[in-house]
């Protein structure tokens, strides 16, 4: 944090009494512990804020090391979450953990590493800047090959297409972005998530944010490590999601598509089709020759850059993102044309 901003964070007074954290888990043992002592270690004041962990039924020890910290830090809980999905672990704190006086809700993911500080900052910057909610920066990282190159592939306009949020350095108001904080009181009136979505579900409630007045403030001073997913399998199954539920908030809101939106679906029709009709238009196979190439150079370029093979990684991970991104639009769309209508 600079000077500036740490003055801009000083001169606001902030109670940390009204500041509720919920924090979705389903599996996390690898990372729980982490996550929780870099929230409450090394700053008293974050003794004074209630953290809720809402697991989705784990089979591995985390809802026992949640419990054995919570024995040293008496404002963490555990609640159980039976509907399992995030969207509904954090509807859940909010509805049956929220009490009086409080006014702010900060998100935090269990696989992903928090600077010191992080949760007031967030409820400042709701309270500064009177927003309903606040989006912050992710910087993704990784720890294997294949997580380090899918990470590197994300400082590219290929991996990210332009999002603000993730590894962006411009603060301001914006549409989206990934959910750090929110005010309870906007909040309440929208509802909170929509756990009818399969993913999607925080850019579907920042557009009813939006119907309703609500502004989001993207913060760049504030970021986070966001650990990629370890394997390709796990990869191929997130974008799949993340299209299906840019189709389903299109389809359920009746609103257009960004044109960066619209590449990956694009992307894999002009690939798919180029490859079906290239016996009859032999010339068409250059079109996925030169995305396969395009793709190739962006991981020599990272691994030049880096100095570091693992960016070689960056070209399967790109091609997974942009596929089944793509696949999953595609076919949640064609299942549900008839609400297109």
């Amino acid at each position: 944090m600079n000077a500036l901003s740490q003055s801009f964070y000083t001169a606001h007074a902030l109670d940390p009494r009204s500041v509720l954290v919920a924090i979705p888990t389903f599996n996390e043992e690898a990372h729980i512990a982490n996550t929780l002592r870099e929230l409450l270690d090394n700053d008293v004041a974050m003794l004074s804020v209630k953290i809720v962990v809402a697991d989705g039924g784990s089979t591995d020890r985390t809802c026992e090391i949640v419990t054995r910290l919570a024995e040293r830090y008496p404002n963490l809980e555990l609640i159980h979450n039976p509907d399992r999905i995030q969207a509904a672990a954090i509807n859940r704190v909010v509805e049956t953990c929220a009490e009086a006086h409080h006014e702010y809700l900060v998100r935090v993911d269990a696989h992903a590493k928090y600077p010191r500080g992080y949760v007031l900052r967030v409820a400042k910057t709701l309270m500064v800047h009177d927003a309903a909610a606040v989006a912050t920066v992710m910087d993704s990282v990784g720890d294997n090959c294949f997580q380090r190159g899918s990470a590197w592939a994300m400082e590219t306009i290929l991996g990210t297409g332009g999002s603000s949020h993730r590894g962006g350095h411009k603060s301001g108001y914006v549409d989206h972005g990934h959910h750090a904080g929110f005010r309870l009181d906007f909040w309440r009136q929208t509802g909170g998530y929509d756990t009818t979505f399969i993913a999607n579900e925080d850019a579907e409630l920042d557009y009813r944010l939006g119907m309703i007045g609500g502004k989001i403030w993207l913060d760049a001073t504030i970021r986070l490590d966001y650990i990629m997913r370890a394997t390709a399998m796990k990869l191929a199954k997130q974008y799949w999601n993340y299209g299906t539920g840019r189709a389903q908030t299109i389809l359920h809101h009746k609103i257009q598509p960004r044109l960066r939106q619209m590449v990956p679906p694009v992307i894999l029709l002009v690939n798919l089709f180029s490859i079906l009709l290239a016996t009859t238009f032999p010339m068409l196979i250059l079109l996925p020759v030169s995305y396969v190439l395009i793709l190739a150079g962006t991981a020599l370029f990272l691994a030049a850059k880096h100095r570091c093979k693992c960016a070689l990684m960056a070209a399967p991970a790109l091609f997974i993102m942009h596929q089944c991104w793509g696949a999953g639009f595609l076919v949640y769309m064609l299942r549900n044309v008839r609400r297109w209508v």
